[in-house]
């Protein structure tokens, strides 16, 4: 048996892993269905009852009901998959994203992003 490298951590970003992808498989596939606007318009309906017929644990409801981007990547959403609830039913950019998970504001983070050449 080929032995494991030590679980790789950064000190306060959450890793998205096997383990994670596992926790998180309902949320992210809740999120991917946000590619249609008859799903995302269903959601808006009735948050909680879309929740439920996905499956998702109390605590990954109560991130999406919240609104808590950070959190939800805590229960195992995957960033590619909290794009699709961010900007399709939050009306959220990926700069909103990174401000929220760096604690800036959107325009500090893009004065980040600038600054950095990036």
């Amino acid at each position: 048996m080929i032995p494991r490298p030590p679980k790789r951590t950064i000190p306060g970003a959450p890793i998205f892993d096997s383990e994670a992808a596992r926790r998180g498989y309902l949320l992210n596939k809740m999120c991917y269905s946000f590619n249609s606007k008859a799903n995302r318009d269903d959601f808006l309906r009735d948050e909680r009852s879309y929740c439920e017929k996905f499956g998702l644990d109390q605590s990954q409801t109560t991130a999406i009901l919240e609104r808590d981007v950070l959190s939800l990547i805590r229960v195992g959403g995957g960033v590619y998959f909290l794009g699709k609830l961010a900007s399709g039913v939050l009306g959220l950019d990926m700069q909103d994203i990174g401000a929220l998970q760096t604690g800036m504001t959107k325009e500090e983070f893009k004065a980040k992003l600038v600054a950095s050449g990036k």
